[in-house]
């Protein structure tokens, strides 16, 4: 099921150079320290991050990202080693 949600992040158009360049921890991205991170704190961190995108990675759908979603969110966009 990650694999689908992840592959649809790519899919949406998502540019990997963006991210590799903004990518920051959950903890610096989350700015209001509510312990989750809404659409705008990971667009301040990855300014071409789409709302659908952000939607996907939203796995529980709970409106925010939890750590283990940015973090899933950062390594699909990742570059391959």
């Amino acid at each position: 099921m990650k694999k689908i949600i992840l592959s649809s992040i790519v899919v949406l158009g998502l540019s990997t150079a963006a991210f590799a360049q903004a990518a920051t921890d959950a903890v610096s991205v989350d700015t209001d320290v509510s312990g989750g991170i809404s659409l705008a704190e990971a667009q301040t961190a990855w300014p071409d991050l789409t709302e659908e995108a952000f939607t996907a990675a939203d796995v529980d759908a709970s409106g925010e990202l939890s750590a283990d979603e940015y973090a899933a969110l950062a390594a699909s966009a990742a570059p391959a080693s």
